[in-house]
């Protein structure tokens, strides 16, 4: 029995540290971000596409087959990104020294 015990002490303390309960409640509070941005952001973001795939159609037919306006428009109201990822607000927020490890 003193075997298993020492072997639990020693892969206890080789094992990578615990998340600490700010941690926890950084990732948690990271992960109720981004889901509630998403919330409002896919619906907005199929909206914008979808407006700017019918303008793209109409710039077509108004410029009488012009398909450089019409490319133009799509490529700017199809590209991404289509969600908000952590990585991506990451990004948005910019570096956070105070949230940085020692």
């Amino acid at each position: 029995m003193k075997p298993l015990g020492a072997a639990l002490v020693a892969l206890a303390l080789l094992l990578p540290r615990p998340l600490l309960a700010e941690e926890l409640l950084e990732k948690a509070g990271v992960g109720i971000g981004v889901t509630a941005g998403n919330m409002w952001f896919v619906p907005v973001k199929s909206i914008s596409v979808s407006m700017g795939l019918t303008a793209g159609l109409m710039s077509l037919i108004f410029t009488g087959g012009d398909t450089e306006v019409a490319q133009q428009i799509w490529q700017n109201s199809t590209e991404g990104p289509y969600l908000i990822t952590t990585e991506l607000a990451e990004k948005a927020i910019g570096e956070r020294p105070e949230l940085q490890r020692e």
